[in-house]
């Protein structure tokens, strides 16, 4: 019998517990600081136990690692360097879903010591477009080609018969990491000169991105794409670009959203009993509140254009009082957004990813789109949580059942890792479609 620990019952648990709950001989423990939603996930499953755990308190969350053979987290990413350290010390499995931090990588040599694989990154997002980069680049080296450009973008978007807001955008979980990201700096390389785009001037460098077999979205910098010609080990390329994919409009809103400053986290005692459109007056140095016409003519826009009428889908230009625990800006912006963009039953959300490799032949030019688009199940698991989930429970099994044997700090790069999960991924409908574009030379 094989022990798991699941460490969270979170969104994403749930596609993940119920794949390890039906291993032949795998036992899941789920711990989670609620005990009800452990034992939602585990349900009447008669190898599969809940526990309440504060992970706070580390001699009861060693002891569980202690206890079982793999541990799987899926805390926040502060909590991981002590789940892989105490796996260490008793030469436990770990897996997560989260980006590899210094904490983590410093302790690649004692896992290697302790003969324990600690495999980050394993979800979509990093993970998928991990896996399936490397295997597109692999493919490339051993038909004797050089990549010259890698492009790869993503988005979780609701499908197209759930995209019912002026948005084209809804929320399954608390929106305030999707919007914070919206100030983040971005750099990436064009045509063998680095892009430095400042934070505030994100939603500004954004463009078109014809997803091949679906249609037209958008597309802006995601973070910096530059530290992946090192991870991919592709040295020969003019340019890398790792984007984020929204419906057509999002930027251009996004942009004025930011240059009102509704992204800042300054706490702020004057903001009760105030309401939207004061706000919004406030912001453009009125001292009354804002309408339509008032905001338009700030931003030397028509009064209909997207991100005025977006605006006031919003509720922005209306006399309601902001919500009461609304003690920023961003809360006042966060709060709003998740009541009017949440997913009603029976909605599906969609994951794309697109990587474009172009690559250089004796004889061509060749670009390869490989392209993935991935929908939820109605009164079901969201494509998120799947394809973050499912990666991570395949990768756990094939190394508790010895298909993957390495050790020290991992992430899904290589062809030990990433051959068998994205083949065992495309078994259960998760796959790449490719189109080839060839120009001879």
């Amino acid at each position: 019998m094989k022990n798991v620990l699941v460490l969270g019952a979170g969104l994403v648990a749930g596609p993940l517990v119920r794949y390890l709950l039906d291993v032949d001989g795998f036992r899941v423990t789920v711990a989670s600081r609620t005990l009800e939603k452990a034992q939602r996930l585990v349900g009447d499953a008669t190898n599969g136990v809940a526990r309440a755990l504060n992970v706070k308190d580390e001699a009861a969350l060693e002891a569980l690692i202690a206890a079982h053979d793999l541990s799987i987290s899926l805390l926040p990413y502060v909590h991981h360097p002590t789940v892989a350290r105490l796996c260490v010390k008793h030469r436990r499995q770990m897996v997560t879903t989260s980006y590899v931090k210094p904490e983590m990588q410093a302790l690649d040599a004692s896992a290697k010591g302790a003969g324990v694989i600690l495999l980050n990154e394993i979800g979509v997002d990093p993970g998928i477009d991990h896996m399936s980069a490397m295997q597109g680049i692999h493919r490339i080296e051993e038909a004797g080609g050089t990549l010259v450009s890698f492009v790869s973008n993503t988005g979780g978007l609701p499908a197209p018969d759930a995209n019912d807001n002026p948005m084209g955008y809804k929320f399954s979980w608390a929106p305030r990491g999707v919007i914070l990201a919206g100030k983040n700096p971005a750099r990436f390389l064009k045509e063998g000169e680095t892009v430095e785009v400042p934070g505030p001037d994100l939603f500004a460098h954004h463009g078109p991105c014809e997803v091949r077999g679906f249609g037209t979205l958008e597309v802006y910098p995601n973070r910096d794409s530059i530290p992946y010609i090192d991870t991919y080990d592709i040295h020969s390329v003019r340019s890398m670009f790792r984007g984020t994919l929204r419906y057509p409009g999002w930027c251009d809103t996004l942009k004025r959203i930011v240059e009102l400053g509704l992204l800042d986290e300054t706490e702020r005692s004057d903001l009760a009993g105030l309401t939207f459109a004061r706000v919004i007056g406030r912001l453009i140095g009125m001292n009354a509140p804002a309408t339509k016409a008032d905001l338009a003519k700030h931003f030397a826009l028509p009064v209909d254009a997207k991100p005025i009428t977006d605006l006031e889908w919003l509720g922005f230009f209306s006399d309601e009082t902001l919500p009461k625990h609304a003690t920023t800006y961003l809360d006042m912006l966060a709060q709003r957004m998740l009541s009017l963009m949440q997913y009603k039953p029976g909605e599906r959300d969609m994951l794309v990813m697109q990587h474009e490799f172009t690559a250089r032949y004796v004889d061509r030019t060749e670009t390869v789109y490989s392209t993935m688009v991935d929908y939820g199940i109605p009164n079901g698991d969201s494509s998120m949580s799947r394809l973050v989930g499912l990666p991570a429970a395949i990768a756990a099994r094939m190394i508790l059942q010895g298909e993957i044997r390495l050790t020290g700090v991992h992430v899904p790069t290589i062809p030990e890792i990433y051959e068998p999960v994205l083949g065992e991924l495309e078994t259960i409908g998760v796959s790449f479609v490719e189109t080839v574009a060839r120009q001879a030379t």
